[in-house]
């Protein structure tokens, strides 16, 4: 991989013969975990300027209707979280000459307080082919990573690492987006449940950091993840507007006579009674429907180095291998330009591990065949450093093929996402989303991604129960491995539902090794029998920590909040109580003290009379408050009633809907 210098170019082909797809990842890492920043890019015309407000991508103008250029958001790496960019560069219009990526940060932050800025460029298979890291951003809020750009009739990357002092407002306007407020475009919000919503493309305002004295209140958003009319109003917007349909949340008031008629399904599932029947047709649905919808066919894929164009898709297909033949689950296929990329599919459902020799036959078989990629698709999440399966690769083929994994989970959230929050193209393709969301969660589907703690939770338990877990017992790595992936999954579910990035905090500093990392928190396990794990949840701007007691059988979810730096503080206390009027009786609430040790505690029940029982008796300074729920925690490993993955589903569903959401609506402000 090559490591560039500030300034320095490289033609692309020089480091890859498969750069006509790349993916291009933006990281950072904080102190404290919870820094964050915006990626956003523009295409620029022979004069650095856009043709146009389209030419310009960020979070709410997320992908090219040509596929050229795609931001797949954020998603957990390593010991960190990192933003990925989809580039076909064969897609890319030829009056465009050069590609900018920025990223930008708001409410006072700056660059200068993250670390480690870099940005990583893998080529179509997957493999890492240039790494640029920045230093010393400085204090600035915008700043530019690097840029594509043509030359002699071929791409190259050029690293830049320069600050912009004016945000990202000032940048776009160097480069030509026409900013302007428009408060007319406040009507639009109130449009009719499912239909379609005209929606101007918006420059991006200023967004509350992840922590920090600056932080501003959350947004309160509509049900569809949208800003509210009077947001709307004061947001600086480019004149370009485009039309997307989302289905409503809730659905009409059916026309069934009673509650026994069952609504027609495009994709029945009663009739399913084999793994190999739910295996065969989740497969099928899933590429129908990604064939079909153009949008969510394109997000599943982009991320593995597939181009934008003409996608078809087949099952059951028979391939040539020895003396047998083999047939994988499906085959992608997308055309472009006269070129094709093609990716083999391996389908498990209802939990079922993949298996090592078949995916290896198939790495074998794309490879002779020229394919470019295997995809494997189950239930599980699969985790940096901690392979789902272990295969060979030949390094002595000239053909590399790419091995990359998807769970159900994140099927099931991308689909989300685009149906209730993001919208697509036409009523149809919403419908269709629709239906393939419903029959993912049905409970006949067998695609309910993780859903089983593994062989090593048992033993875990009854070993800190006995008090006989010992350091270094390889079974703790397992479960920590384990509980990684059941976050990773909540992550996923919770933002599909709320319409928001919800991504695991890692506090450790970025480039450590994930096993050694892992290895850590194993230790911990075994020395104080509890996991721990902490959810940033956008626009919310602290932490929701969950922490599953192993000793207790408790599992405990809680959020910080700031106290409020004027006024007395029993005024202070009095007013988070009103905000959480609505929250549960059996809500802790702990003060937290400038100094040493912490400050009274108490149920919201008892304090709701007496508010000033919270207060230090001492006079200590307060600095805020722990806001608690506790609940017991499922005994079995799965996700069964009385399991333990659902329990902790359950406990983070309660803590948001009835916590965080109010104070959401106060606008109380939380802290890391």
């Amino acid at each position: 991989m090559r490591k560039m210098l500030k300034g320095a170019n490289v033609g692309l082909s020089v480091l890859s013969e498969n750069v006509g797809s790349v993916l291009m990842r933006l990281g950072w890492s904080s102190t404290s975990g919870e820094g964050d920043a915006d990626v956003s890019v523009l295409l620029l015309n022979e004069h650095g300027k856009v043709r146009s407000d389209v030419d310009f991508y960020f979070y709410n103008h997320p992908v090219a209707p040509d596929g050229s250029v795609q931001l797949l958001g954020k998603t957990p790496a390593g010991d960190g979280n990192e933003d990925r960019i989809s580039f076909d560069l064969e897609a890319i219009p030829p009056e465009i000459e050069r590609v900018v990526v920025a990223a930008s940060r708001y409410g006072g932050a700056r660059f200068g307080d993250l670390n480690d800025l870099h940005l990583t460029l893998a080529d179509g298979a997957g493999e890492d082919v240039l790494q640029f890291t920045a230093e010393d951003a400085g204090d600035v809020s915008a700043f530019l990573f690097g840029e594509l750009y043509r030359r002699a009739g071929e791409w190259k990357f050029r690293a830049i690492g320069q600050g912009y002092a004016s945000g990202l407002a000032g940048l776009a306007t160097d480069f030509g987006v026409n900013i302007e407020d428009d408060a007319a475009d406040a009507a639009e919000g109130e449009a009719a449940e499912g239909e379609v919503v005209a929606e101007a493309v918006p420059v991006p305002a200023p967004r509350a950091p992840a922590s920090g004295p600056g932080a501003a209140p959350a947004k309160t958003l509509t049900p569809a993840g949208s800003p509210t009319s009077a947001e709307r109003k004061k947001a600086t917007r480019p004149r370009t507007a485009r039309k997307k349909i989302t289905l409503p949340q809730q659905s009409k008031k059916p026309l069934a006579e009673n509650d026994a008629w069952r609504a027609a399904r495009l994709f029945p599932v009663s009739a399913l009674r084999s793994d190999r029947e739910r295996e065969v047709r989740a497969t099928s649905v899933l590429l129908a429907v990604m064939a079909q919808v153009p949008e969510f066919g394109r997000r599943l894929t982009a991320a593995f180095g597939a181009p934008a164009g003409r996608m078809e898709t087949f099952t059951e297909v028979s391939l040539p291998h020895g003396d047998a033949p083999k047939r994988p689950d499906g085959v992608v296929r997308v055309e472009r330009a006269g070129k094709l990329w093609t990716a083999l599919i391996e389908t498990k459902t209802n939990g079922h591990p993949l298996k090592a020799e078949q995916v290896q036959a198939y790495l074998d078989i794309a490879a002779r065949r020229g394919y470019e990629a295997v995809i494997t698709l189950t239930n599980d999440v699969a985790l940096e450093g901690s392979p789902l399966v272990d295969v060979k690769t030949d390094g002595r083929r000239k053909h590399k093929v790419a091995l990359w994994h998807l769970s159900w989970a994140e099927v099931a959230h991308q689909a989300q996402m685009l149906i209730h929050h993001e919208g697509v193209g036409n009523a149809a393709h919403a419908w269709l989303l629709q239906e393939l969301l419903h029959y993912l969660q049905h409970e006949n589907s067998g695609c309910h991604g993780f859903q089983n703690m593994g062989s090593a939770w048992v033993p875990v338990r009854n070993a800190i129960d006995d008090e006989t877990l010992c350091q270094g017992d390889r079974h703790a790595v397992e479960v920590v491995e384990s509980w990684e992936r059941l976050v990773r999954q909540v992550c996923l579910r919770l933002g599909g539902e709320l319409g928001r990035k919800v991504l695991p905090v890692q506090r450790a500093r970025r480039g450590t090794d994930p096993r050694a990392r892992r290895a850590v928190l194993a230790e911990q396990l075994c020395s104080e029998g509890r996991l721990q794990a902490e959810l940033r949840i956008e626009d919310t701007p602290g932490p929701l920590t969950l922490a599953a007691d192993l000793r207790t059988g408790k599992l405990r979810t809680s959020i910080e909040v700031a106290a409020t730096e004027q006024g007395y503080p029993l005024t202070g206390v009095k007013r988070l109580i009103r905000r959480l009027a609505a929250a549960p009786a059996d809500l802790h609430i702990e003060t937290l003290v400038d100094g040493p040790g912490t400050g009274p505690r108490g149920t919201l029940e008892r304090l709701r009379p007496e508010p000033a029982d919270i207060l230090p008796k001492d006079g200590a300074q307060i600095t805020g408050f722990r806001l608690s729920l506790f609940k017991s925690m499922g005994s079995g490993r799965g996700n069964a009633e009385s399991g333990f993955i659902r329990s902790v589903d359950n406990a983070v569903d309660r803590f948001h809907a009835d916590v965080i959401a109010h104070l959401e609506r106060g606008g109380t402000r939380c802290r890391a």
